[in-house]
């Protein structure tokens, strides 16, 4: 994995990862699914940009809409006929978001929406917080991360878990994040 800083809203950097990454690339942009959501500000997020994947992850993918309406109308536009689709509202931290997923390759694809510009967003947030700690604490800790996740924890569980954090683990990241300062 590339040790320098990310721009994570090109995945271009895939493409000299890891054969994982590169195969995400590969269904991304052979399917053009950024391309479609481009008007959404769409960024990767997830394990697979910060190589803590296991063999089951997805590929997660964060956009900002404005009119939740014409958002769900190109996803089902663009993305209902593939294998296993689902669109679906919820409502997180008061704030509705729109989840859809569906299968394309060997790859589930989930699209998370909501109306909060993407690096406002807790998925944005915490891949920039977990990307830092991998960078920080190297090697071995992303491999124990790893093994966690294999084991059947979460990402940000897991994470809570070795630094020793409290409460909720969602929230002790961002408040980790603040203490360290270290976005």
């Amino acid at each position: 994995m590339n040790t320098g800083v990310i721009n994570f809203k090109d995945i271009s950097y895939l493409r000299l990862g890891t054969l994982k990454q590169q195969q995400a690339y590969n269904v991304l942009t052979k399917y053009a699914v950024l391309d479609v959501l481009h008007a959404y500000d769409p960024v990767l997020a997830g394990t697979i940009p910060i190589n803590i994947n296991i063999e089951d992850s997805d590929l997660d993918i964060l956009c900002y809409w404005q009119q939740k309406e014409e958002f769900t109308g190109t996803i089902i536009k663009h993305f209902s006929v593939n294998k296993a689709f689902t669109i679906r509202e919820i409502v997180i931290h008061s704030q509705p978001a729109i989840i859809a997923s569906f299968f394309v390759d060997n790859f589930e694809i989930e699209i998370f929406g909501q109306n909060i510009p993407v690096q406002q967003q807790y998925g944005y947030c915490h891949l920039i917080i977990e990307y830092a700690l991998l960078l920080k604490f190297g090697e071995e800790f992303r491999k124990k991360i790893i093994k966690l996740k294999q084991q059947g924890y979460k990402t940000e569980p897991a994470f809570a878990m070795l630094l020793g954090l409290s409460g909720d683990p969602y929230q002790s990241l961002l408040d980790y994040e603040k203490q360290l300062t270290i976005r």
